[in-house]
């Protein structure tokens, strides 16, 4: 009964976040807040323990408090801040070291393939585009979000919450 929220719920949160991040250069606040909400509303519907909640709960708020501090010093956008930590609460503690590496190797690569495409010029059919614009201007960050949703999405079938919901 679980298995389609489960399977469409997170995915399509991360799709929706990458997406406006790269549009928009933003991720709303109602997005990490869904996230959290979801997640904690399919954990107790398929009997996760409440420790285990918790643990999870708890490794979100531990990312979010790095995330808090690269953002304070402006190494991170608070809307990643916010969004990796809210990745975390659903990949626990089981998955961070992972979540950490793989988002960090797949932000490199964007960075890298940012900064190539801001030395090109644009061509005329992409200039007057707000979002094409954003993106090749030098002084604006890299849309992060794409990176840790692309993470979250390749680590969440070996989640707790997936396996346990699924049977495997």
């Amino acid at each position: 009964m679980l298995d389609l929220p489960v399977l469409v719920v997170f995915p399509a949160l991360m799709a929706y976040a990458a997406f406006s991040d790269l549009f928009t250069m933003t991720i709303a606040n109602w997005i990490s807040i869904a996230l959290v909400a979801a997640f904690v509303a399919m954990a107790l519907l398929v009997g996760l323990p409440a420790t285990t909640i918790l643990l999870h709960l708890a490794c979100g708020l531990s990312v979010l408090a790095i995330t808090f501090v690269l953002f304070a010093f402006g190494q991170v956008g608070g809307g990643d801040a916010k969004f990796a930590a809210t990745t975390a609460v659903w990949l626990g503690f089981e998955h961070l070291a992972e979540f950490g590496l793989i988002a960090s190797l797949l932000g490199g690569v964007l960075t890298l393939g940012l900064l190539g495409f801001r030395k090109l010029p644009l061509p005329a059919w992409a200039r007057g585009r707000e979002w094409i614009d954003r993106l090749h201007d030098h002084k604006v960050g890299a849309p992060y979000g794409i990176a840790l949703a692309i993470t979250g999405v390749l680590l969440y079938p070996d989640s707790l919450l997936f396996m346990k919901t699924l049977g495997a």
